[in-house]
């Protein structure tokens, strides 16, 4: 069978949850299907609900899908990883580790022909100027190795409670916060309308809003699509043969 899909994952959070076990064998699952026909596969970020890379210590678990990411890689099938906002610190880990392309920020590609505008999707639009100035403290190097200098134990206890009274207080804040919010109240749909006045993309794919769709209405000239996740709806996005769809959990033989 020929490698000719292009795959996009998106919003797993292994880690949070009893369900999170259950969910990564799901996951590597369907990466075994995707190794059989896959061209390139994309995370898209929030892939574990957090994660530090340290200098010489590994965080416990994902060992599963981290084999499985390997797999692919020693296939040679490309492996992208668009960091987000809860695994902004896995630094070169998967690079290093796994030879796998890492993005800090929405990037392109070329594939069969069409341009995709690629990225996990928090902070953009500027729609939230609190999130802005959290996100530039977490991203700062500085904090970064002060944070390193705290034992793990506290750190993670630090960061999966911050997780989930997050993740808590936006529902509660916002009960339909995962629903599609209207063309100028999406902060990517935003950002994707800025960057289609420079240049065109066919599509632009993202994650972070947990609301799986492909909307051929709000982008001049192309196709928003927002894979979903995998932490509620087992969502993942496949191009094949000029076209873009999403699939589900319902598809992988088990």
């Amino acid at each position: 069978m020929s490698n000719s899909k292009l795959y996009f994952i998106s919003d797993a959070h292994l880690g949070a949850g009893a369900d999170s076990p259950q969910r990564e064998r799901e996951l590597c699952t369907l990466l075994d299907q995707m190794k059989q026909d896959a061209a390139i596969v994309v995370f898209l970020g929030d892939i574990f609900d957090f994660w530090f890379t340290y200098r010489y210590v590994v965080p416990k678990g994902h060992v599963r899908l981290l084999g499985k990411m390997a797999e692919l890689t020693d296939a040679g099938i490309p492996l992208h990883f668009f960091i987000g906002n809860h695994d902004m610190w896995l630094f070169d880990y998967l690079k290093d580790e796994l030879g796998a392309v890492m993005h800090d920020e929405p990037d392109t590609l070329e594939f069969d022909g069409k341009r995709f505008l690629i990225g996990h999707g928090d902070g953009l639009g500027h729609l939230d100027r609190r999130y802005d100035i959290i996100r530039h403290i977490f991203r700062n190097r500085l904090n970064q190795r002060l944070f390193a200098l705290l034992p793990s134990g506290l750190t993670f206890g630090i960061a999966h409670a911050w997780s989930n009274h997050s993740r808590k207080g936006h529902i509660k804040k916002n009960p339909k916060i995962f629903e599609y919010q209207g063309d100028d109240r999406e902060g990517i749909v935003i950002y994707c309308r800025q960057r289609l006045e420079k240049e065109h993309f066919d599509y632009c794919v993202f994650g972070h809003r947990h609301t799986p769709m492909v909307k051929e209405d709000c982008l001049p000239g192309s196709v928003y699509v927002n894979v979903g996740d995998w932490l509620l709806h087992r969502n993942y996005a496949v191009y094949h043969d000029g076209t873009l769809q999403l699939s589900d959990c319902l598809k992988i033989e088990n």
